[in-house]
């Protein structure tokens, strides 16, 4: 797996999971939403733990920066 996410983009997904998680454990999302919520907010966190995402690669999005020699 080849990095294919910036620190910025980490950062805003990593933001996004936290409010997820904070909205369901508060009640403001429940029932499937809330679950669903949950599973976004996994997926983000350990896209951003690994700086990758499978998704960008289908689509071709690199938000890294190209390391020049």
């Amino acid at each position: 797996m080849k990095k294919n996410m910036g620190s910025t983009d980490k950062i805003i997904r990593l933001i996004i999971a936290a409010v997820l998680v904070v909205l369901y454990f508060t009640g403001t999302l429940t029932g499937t939403l809330g679950i669903i919520a949950l599973v976004v907010a996994a997926i983000f966190t350990l896209t951003s733990l690994v700086s990758f995402c499978p998704l960008y690669t289908l689509l071709g999005i690199k938000t890294c920066k190209v390391k020049t020699a």
